[in-house]
């Protein structure tokens, strides 16, 4: 089969998945870290068409309404496109079997599938004493708030997402106002702007936000987006950095006010 994948969770996706050897092109975005090397034929939301399409792909895979364009494009060009839009834990499961389903590995993405969501039930084993109010942010200007997936881990690690209201498919759902962070006044803030280096001193430098708890208390936090704002499964790497987080901030307060 020939594949050609626009999203990393689906380039990540395949490699688990034993068909690296069917995938001919990959985004930006891909980590290809011990694998076998694929050209890049665009970002995220820039892809040469024309150039998928001659590559005679059998599929492309791609995510979101964002790619909506491209995936219709690539169809009036004769491609065949898949676009999932998993946005929640239990679709990012779903969207594996998919695309298991589509690349011909049922087997194999029903276990991984299966790996994923046991994971993710060992992490809300955890039975924390007390529960951190949690600021995530995707993106710096506008602000915008954590995706679905995001909110869930928070609550997963045993924190409480300060903006949970707010989980929409659409970022423009998601933003908020820094007034409203400040009212929030979270004891940890945790960024990871999708594609962007994340900037903690311009966080902690913001009008009025030296009023917040997290920012007093030397709580803000950076995570690589790419382990966190690919839903696929490499957001278990993300959570697992979710929980090392909270988990640090509940053994500071355990710790005697007069410690040297």
């Amino acid at each position: 089969m020939r594949i050609v994948c626009l999203s990393a969770e689906a380039a990540d996706v395949c490699a688990r998945l034993g068909a690296w050897d069917d995938v001919l092109a990959v985004s930006a975005f891909a980590s290809q870290a011990g694998l076998a090397p694929r050209p890049v034929i665009g970002g995220f939301s820039t892809t040469d068409c024309d150039r998928v399409a001659a590559l005679r792909p059998d599929l492309v895979i791609c995510f979101s309404d964002v790619q909506a364009e491209i995936a219709a494009q690539l169809i009036r060009r004769g491609c065949t496109v898949l676009t999932t839009n998993q946005r929640t834990l239990a679709e990012i499961a779903e969207a594996i079997r998919l695309i298991g389903r589509a690349i011909g590995h049922v087997a194999d993405a029903e276990r991984l599938a299966a790996e994923f969501l046991e994971e993710l039930e060992a992490l809300e084993e955890t039975d924390p004493a007390s529960k951190p109010r949690v600021y995530f942010e995707e993106w710096p200007d506008p602000l915008i708030s954590g995706i679905a997936w995001v909110g869930e881990l928070i609550e997963r690690c045993g924190g409480v997402d300060v903006f949970a209201t707010r989980r929409g498919r659409a970022s423009t759902e998601r933003r908020v106002t820094p007034a409203e962070v400040i009212a929030a006044n979270p004891d940890i803030i945790i960024a990871s702007w999708c594609g962007k280096r994340v900037d903690i001193d311009a966080i902690r430098s913001r009008p009025g936000f030296a009023k917040i708890r997290a920012v007093q208390d030397k709580q803000i936090h950076a995570i690589d987006s790419d382990l966190l704002l690919q839903p696929g499964p490499r957001v278990l790497e993300g959570a697992r950095e979710f929980c090392r987080i909270l988990n640090a901030w509940r053994a500071c307060l355990l710790v005697p006010p007069n410690s040297p």
